[in-house]
């Protein structure tokens, strides 16, 4: 190769069309149920921030009395995390194919939400016997609104959760199928942990 001809060579433009050889045309791919979650992920979390920001400044006014701490909280925290945990073990088991093991998983994950559902309720009527109700002090009714809001989030959860498990008992839902679903339902559960953690660390701290 002449000198001319070493200088006018382009070895990046070799090298490209190498790596043009290679690719086979195939693209990352997405399915739209799991990026419309992750947007709906995206727009709660700025609702719940919102939120927060605004507890945070209606909290500095003198009318402000800060609520009891009633015991059941913790409880239903701890049936959120655990339901979030078994989640990610009936996970595993859809990617290893333990349809079985999915199974008991989903049954699990229904009852610890339902159970921290009426744990949410049943500390609303102790609040309630003591005389705090939504509309006796602004921080009563942020209490209410807050554990309300997610306790609504978590039901949308459960109805994705229930078409699931039907599908699951019926046999009428293929293995790609199925293991999206879960998935989908796992992230959504960890996220909901999450939110309940940030909100129920600001209820404790004010």
């Amino acid at each position: 190769m002449s000198f001319f001809s070493q200088i006018a060579s382009k070895p990046w433009t070799d090298e490209q069309i190498e790596v043009d050889n290679h690719f086979t045309g195939h693209t990352f791919s997405l399915p739209k149920a799991m990026l419309a979650l992750r947007v709906l992920i995206v727009v709660v979390t700025m609702f719940f921030t919102l939120l927060t920001i605004a507890y945070s400044g209606r909290m500095t006014f003198e009318d402000w009395l800060s609520l009891p701490e009633p015991g059941l909280l913790w409880l239903n925290t701890a049936m959120l995390f655990v339901s979030s945990f078994v989640f990610r073990w009936t996970k595993s088991a859809t990617l290893k194919g333990q349809n079985g093991q999915v199974k008991i998983g989903l049954f699990l994950v229904g009852i610890l939400a339902f159970a921290f559902l009426l744990g949410q309720v049943i500390v609303w009527q102790q609040l309630a016997n003591l005389g705090h109700y939504a509309s006796a002090n602004p921080a009563n009714g942020f209490f209410y609104l807050i554990t309300g809001i997610h306790g609504l989030h978590l039901l949308g959860g459960l109805v994705a959760w229930g078409r699931t498990t039907f599908r699951v008992m019926r046999g009428k839902i293929t293995q790609e199928k199925l293991c999206l679903s879960v998935e989908m339902c796992a992230l959504y559960w960890s996220f909901l942990l999450v939110v309940w953690l940030a909100m129920f660390l600001l209820l404790l701290v004010t």
